[in-house]
C-alpha cells in the first residue's frame, strides 16, 4: 500500500473497491456532490461548513499540513466524488479524518485499534501521522482501494476536530489537482476548485508538507511515506 496522487492521500492496492458514483445529493443518500458552477464562498464559520457536509457536499478544509478536500465518510460514492474533483482514478483510497482516538477506534478492526496502533496514536495524535489499519468488519465506506483497510488521521487542527465531532469522520484528500503541488490558502482552493466544492473553510496559511503514513497491521510499524512526523519518532513511540 503506497500513497499516490496528492501529498496527503493514502493509496491502497489489491482488492480495489471503487466508489459507486458521484452524482446526486448526499442528503438523500445518493452520493457526494459539489456545486455545478460558481466560486465557492471562503468562510471561517465551522457551522456553515458542517451544514454543507451534512448535505453531502464536497468542501475545502484546512489541516495542520496541507489544505484538503473533504466529504462525509459515510456518504455513498465519497471516494469516487473526491477522485473526480481531484481528477484522478477512483481506485486510490482516500484517508479518513477523525476527531480523536475514540472515533478512530470505532472504524478500526477487528475490534478497535491494535496495540501498536494505539501506542502510536496515543503518543503522536493529534498530528501529522496517518495510520493504515484493518477496517472494522461490516463497516462499509466507499473510500476506494482495499475495502479491508483504512487510513486514519487526527489532525492537530481545532476546526477539523470540531467538524468531525459535529458530523462524523471525514473522507479527505489533499486539495490539489492530480500530480500538482498542494494548495496552501483557502482562496487558492476556492479558485482552483470553483464549481466543484460547496464552501471552503479558511484556516490561514497551510504548509507544503504531508502526513507520515505508517502501516500498523503487523507487529511492527511499516513506513509507507515520509512526512511531518520523523520515522525515528514513530519507531520510538511504537515501543
Amino acid at each position: 500500500m503506497l500513497p499516490e496522487g496528492g501529498p496527503d492521500d493514502v493509496g491502497a492496492t489489491g482488492r480495489g473497491a471503487t466508489g459507486r458514483g458521484a452524482t446526486g445529493r448526499g442528503a438523500t443518500g445518493q452520493g457526494a456532490a459539489g456545486p455545478r458552477s460558481g466560486l465557492p464562498p471562503v468562510v471561517d464559520d465551522v457551522a456553515e461548513v458542517a451544514r454543507a457536509l451534512s448535505d453531502g457536499a464536497v468542501v475545502g478544509i484546512p489541516t495542520d499540513t496541507v489544505y484538503g478536500l473533504a466529504a462525509l465518510a459515510a456518504v455513498p460514492g465519497v471516494g469516487a466524488a473526491l477522485a473526480a474533483t481531484k481528477g484522478r482514478q477512483a481506485e486510490v483510497a482516500v484517508q479518513v479524518l477523525v476527531a480523536d482516538v475514540a472515533q478512530a477506534d470505532l472504524l478500526a478492526g477487528p475490534d478497535g485499534l491494535s496495540p501498536v496502533a494505539r501506542r502510536l496514536v496515543d503518543r503522536l495524535w493529534p498530528g501529522g501521522l496517518t495510520v493504515v489499519t484493518d477496517r472494522r468488519p461490516g463497516l462499509v465506506l466507499d473510500l476506494g482501494g482495499d475495502p479491508t483497510s483504512i487510513g486514519l488521521r487526527c489532525p492537530a487542527h481545532r476546526a477539523v476536530a470540531g467538524l468531525c465531532r459535529r458530523v462524523g469522520p471525514l473522507a479527505a484528500t489533499s486539495a490539489n489537482r492530480h500530480g500538482q503541488p498542494p494548495l496552501v490558502t483557502a482562496q487558492e482552493v476556492a479558485d482552483g476548485f470553483a464549481g466543484q466544492v460547496a464552501v471552503v473553510l479558511d484556516g490561514g496559511l497551510g504548509s507544503q508538507g504531508a502526513s507520515t503514513v505508517v502501516d500498523v497491521r503487523g507487529p511492527e510499524p511499516l513506513l509507507l511515506r515520509d512526512g511531518a512526523v520523523p520515522w525515528a519518532t514513530v519507531v520510538a513511540a511504537a515501543r
